[in-house]
């Protein structure tokens, strides 16, 4: 499974980038915004921070202008993913760009039909939201893995899918069971993946006895 972080925040990201664990990021003009900066400079930035994939959305919602915005994105970098809704002119777009070869992440997914036009359109990427169907009482996990059994039906299809809206490591893991491609997720979410109690207590009690020793590795 690929972790992209979905993020505007540079210094979050070339932190997190460091680790070797980020194969990609994900931005949306809500996470540009609180960035505070010129979108240009943020996307140019962050395709410099990740050698992977990096979302950058249109804010157009009819064909002509959305195509117009997703061809100027295209040219920021060569990493750069268009990232278009899931509306009709969207998924118009998303055919012309594919057919061009330029990767599109189709956003805003929360049913399983929508996933099936995305690949048909030749979506790189389909984002289902599983945290904000989990917010209207909807199993968000249930939509994940509708979507990866019917894409492995139809070899055809090459879209990946990408678990957007991600609110803890749990829905990672069973991301990862169900077989899906890509979790992007928030900086803090990554973080606490590292995390486990154990962990903590057996560093700690590791560290204890070496320090009777009084040795030190460095010195040695």
């Amino acid at each position: 499974m690929k972790f992209f972080i979905d993020s505007a925040d540079l210094a979050e990201i070339r932190d997190l980038a460091a680790t070797g664990l980020v194969d990609g990021v994900t931005t949306n003009p809500t996470l540009v915004a609180k960035s505070n900066r010129r979108f240009f400079d943020v996307i140019k930035d962050i395709c410099k921070a990740v050698a992977g994939p990096v979302s950058a959305e249109v804010t157009a919602t009819d064909h002509a202008t959305m195509l117009a915005e997703c061809r100027k994105l295209a040219k920021i970098a060569p990493n750069v993913t268009v990232k278009v809704p899931l509306t009709p002119d969207g998924l118009k777009t998303c055919k012309v760009l594919s057919s061009e070869g330029t990767m599109v992440n189709v956003t805003l997914c929360f049913a399983s039909g929508q996933a099936i036009l995305a690949a048909k359109a030749g979506a790189s990427f389909i984002s289902p939201f599983v945290g904000r169907l989990d917010d209207i009482a909807t199993d968000g996990m249930s939509l994940i893995r509708d979507i990866v059994g019917i894409y492995r039906q139809y070899p055809a299809f090459k879209t990946e899918v990408l678990v957007a809206s991600i609110r803890h490591p749990m829905h990672v893991v069973e991301a990862a069971k169900m077989g899906a491609h890509v979790a992007t997720m928030p900086p803090n979410v990554l973080r606490q993946m590292f995390g486990h109690p154990l962990t903590d207590k057996g560093l700690a009690a590791f560290l204890a006895d070496w320090q009777k020793t009084g040795q030190s590795i460095l010195d040695a």
